[in-house]
Order: structure tokens, then sequence, then C-alpha cells
């Protein structure tokens, strides 16, 4: 038993594209293969699906994480916008500073919490989501 990921770009349709761990995880770390010319300038939805494995098939997902990956001109992932993403999902976090006061209740991160969702998450239609379960989970939808 282990486990594993699949990547699933969701086109504007809705259709499905597989992208491999390996491919994803060159568009990651901006490696000169790792580009997709087709989505420059544009901005994708994305599933990223954890799986439970036994002999190597997929038995049951764990978790699935629905985001946008953010492309530049020539099909790699726009680093800024990345950047924009991490400082905002630092501010998710609540505060650790230790200064609490009795009166004021500090939300700010339950804020950027919910700037965070509304611009880096995507909740999808239960068509997309199953569509996404059974390329996952190699069903037949026909």
């Amino acid at each position: 038993m282990g486990l594993a990921a699949r990547v699933f770009l969701v086109e504007d349709d809705g259709h499905l594209r597989r992208l491999s761990l390996t491919r994803y995880e060159r568009l990651l770390r901006g490696e000169a293969e790792g580009f997709l010319p087709q989505y420059a300038g544009k901005r994708v939805r994305y599933a990223l699906v954890v799986v439970d494995l036994v002999d190597r098939k997929p038995i049951e997902i764990r978790h699935v994480e629905y985001s946008w990956l953010s492309f530049d001109s020539k099909g790699r992932l726009d680093r800024s916008e990345q950047e924009k993403e991490v400082r905002l999902a630092m501010e998710v976090l609540p505060s650790i500073s230790g200064e609490e006061s009795l009166q004021v209740i500090d939300a700010r991160h339950r804020f950027a919490k919910k700037s965070y969702d509304d611009r880096y998450r995507w909740k999808p239609s239960p068509d997309i989501q199953a569509a996404i379960i059974a390329a996952t989970l190699g069903q037949n939808t026909a």
C-alpha cells in the first residue's frame, strides 16, 4: 500500500487532461522542459488528487485539491502570481506574536483565507468531480 498523486488540467469545456507528475513537477521547478505553450497567457483550473495504491492500482481517493495554474506568455508558470499566492497563504496563518487582547479578536487570517479561497481555489461541478473520480480510479464512464 502506498500513496500517489494524479494531476488533471480542466479545460474550459470541462474536459480533463491528465498531466504526468513528472511534467507537473517540472512546471513547478521552472525547468526548460517545464512549459505548456498551449496555455500561454492563460489561467487554468487543475485538480491534484492523492490516492491510496494497492499493487500500484488506485483504490481510494484520500484528498483532492482544486486550484489554478497561471501561465506566462511562454507557457511557463507565472512566478509573480505564485509569489502572490504564497504571500496570501502566509496571511492565512493566525498570528503567533503573543500579543493578544481580551477586547479585540484578530480575524485577519480568516479574511485572508476567504480571499485566498476566492482567488486560488475553485469548486468543481458534479460532472467534473465525477469525471475526476472516474479518471483517477480507472472507472469507465460510458
